[in-house]
């Protein structure tokens, strides 16, 4: 069933509100009151569509994630197929620290200590960095999956940044880890 025109505008009020805040204050400082204080919905409203701040981050963070998850699958090489899994992996760390760089406040809204492994997210990425290191021939890609998705933590990367880490660094560290996937 189609939504309806006013539940779609107190959505995109809501997500617009949240962003706004988000990223003036940051995800954990941000009460549910303040996201329908700011969007100008009663407060049943915005729990009858999103019942926590992490489920608002999830939403707003869905659009980037999709455009990415299609790069991994349909996208040029070398974030796509048809490049070797260690170029794959280090292409992969890059457009995630962009987004880490660009979204770190949604990410942490939405991924907070056990919770990022629950996001449908977090599943995808691990399914693909999983799939590169089986191809790669690794001993265990199962758990080298994660190992590898473990720096992309937002808490590490705001993190890093804070003890003036650049962008730059971050990454080139990163892409050095990707050669763990250089096959043999």
């Amino acid at each position: 069933m189609p939504e309806r025109a006013d539940a779609a505008r107190n959505r995109a009020k809501i997500l617009a509100a949240a962003e706004q805040l988000f990223t003036a204050h940051g995800a954990a400082e941000v009460t549910m009151e303040d996201i329908a204080r700011a969007a100008g919905v009663g407060r049943g409203t915005l729990y009858r569509r999103y019942p926590d701040r992490a489920s608002i981050a999830v939403a707003l963070l869905d659009e980037h994630e999709r455009r990415l998850q299609e790069s991994l699958l349909r996208g040029d090489p070398p974030l796509g197929p048809g490049a070797p899994p260690a170029s794959r992996l280090a292409a992969f760390y890059e457009a995630m620290v962009d987004l880490l760089e660009r979204h770190a406040h949604l990410v942490l809204g939405a991924e907070v200590g056990h919770s990022r492994f629950t996001t449908g997210a977090y599943g995808f990425w691990r399914t693909h960095v999983r799939v590169l290191a089986e191809s790669a021939g690794t001993a265990d890609p199962d758990v080298l999956a994660d190992v590898l998705l473990a720096p992309l933590a937002p808490e590490l990367f705001l993190h890093q940044m804070s003890r003036g880490v650049s962008v730059e660094r971050f990454t080139a560290t990163l892409r050095g880890l990707a050669v763990l996937l250089e096959t043999k």
